[in-house]
């Protein structure tokens, strides 16, 4: 970092004054030549700050004209390495169109040679079906002469197609009469082994249903057996409920009757509902309880009686 003219001169100042002859006693330099030498110090300071300041006005001025001319040369050094880059990107585009034509040319060039040999192999096929046809045409020539013969013979047709048509529908009818015999035989053909499948199979087809009948009426049976069984234990858990309701009831009675005899011993009124048989027998156990404990306090007082 570059450093201000103003700390520049600082420095240097207190370089020169740091350099001065030690100062004498006060006692023995007069003011006046201390002063006198004071001014001298300052005006070789001032004269060695100026040639300073004149090498580094010349010095700055040398190293700003080099570093313009740095800058120059890295500007044209830029525009050159960008010229180059260019140059480059343009030999580099024209190689890709150059590789992309050559190639394109090249798969014209083998699209072009394929539809080539495509033609010659149709020309060729084509050939060989032109003499293919000749040859038939040869064999079905002596044909044609005898269709010519026949329609002659037959005035009823008057060109020779009619009558190859008329020969075509009738030989179509008889190649689907005979697809309708040939299924009907083979529709005859399955029917039969259907029937003697069905002979063979129905005396074992009788076993198994006689067997099946016998497994079921077992199982009748044994479902019956069940049935009677279940009604039976059915019948005993009725009787059973039966005797334990009424079993239940004369307990919730007697239970009744026990809280009600509590309620006139204890001389108030029955406060709990008629169907709150556990609270009417827990009134019941508490009296009995009170009771109890009352009567063991009596057989406590018995023996201290005859003192009295």
């Amino acid at each position: 970092m570059a450093v201000p003219w103003e700390e520049y001169f600082q420095l240097a100042l207190q370089e020169k004054l740091s350099t001065k002859i030690p100062e004498q006693n006060a006692d023995h330099v007069p003011p006046l030549l201390r002063l006198l030498e004071k001014r001298q110090e300052l005006v070789d300071a001032d004269q060695g700050l100026q040639a300073q300041k004149e090498v580094f006005q010349t010095t700055k001025a040398s190293l700003k004209q080099r570093w313009e001319q740095l800058e120059q040369k890295e500007q044209d050094l830029k525009g050159s390495f960008i010229r180059f880059e260019k140059f480059l990107q343009d030999a580099e585009a024209r190689r890709s169109r150059a590789l992309r034509r050559a190639a394109e040319e090249r798969h014209l060039a083998g699209r072009q040679e394929a539809e080539a040999l495509r033609l010659r192999a149709q020309l060729e096929e084509l050939r060989r079906e032109r003499a293919r046809l000749q040859r038939r045409l040869q064999r079905l020539e002596p044909c044609a002469r005898l269709l010519g013969q026949v329609l002659e013979q037959m005035p009823e047709f008057q060109e020779v197609p009619e009558l190859v048509a008329r020969f075509d529908g009738l030989a179509d009818t008889l190649a689907a009469l005979r697809l309708t015999e040939r299924q009907r035989l083979a529709e005859l053909e399955e029917a039969r082994a259907r029937l003697r499948r069905l002979r063979d199979t129905w005396q074992d087809e009788l076993l198994r249903q006689s067997q099946r009948r016998a497994q079921l009426l077992e199982q009748l049976e044994a479902a019956r057996e069940r049935t009677l069984h279940w009604e039976s234990k059915w019948i005993q858990i009725q009787n059973t409920a039966a005797e334990k309701t009424l079993l239940l009831g004369r307990t919730r009675m007697a239970a009744l009757n026990l809280f009600q005899l509590v309620c006139q011993q204890q001389r108030r009124p029955p406060a709990l509902d008629i169907e709150d048989t556990e609270g009417q027998l827990e009134q019941v156990k508490l009296f009995i309880l009170d009771l109890s404990a009352v009567l063991a306090s009596l057989h406590q007082a018995e023996p201290a009686a005859p003192a009295f």
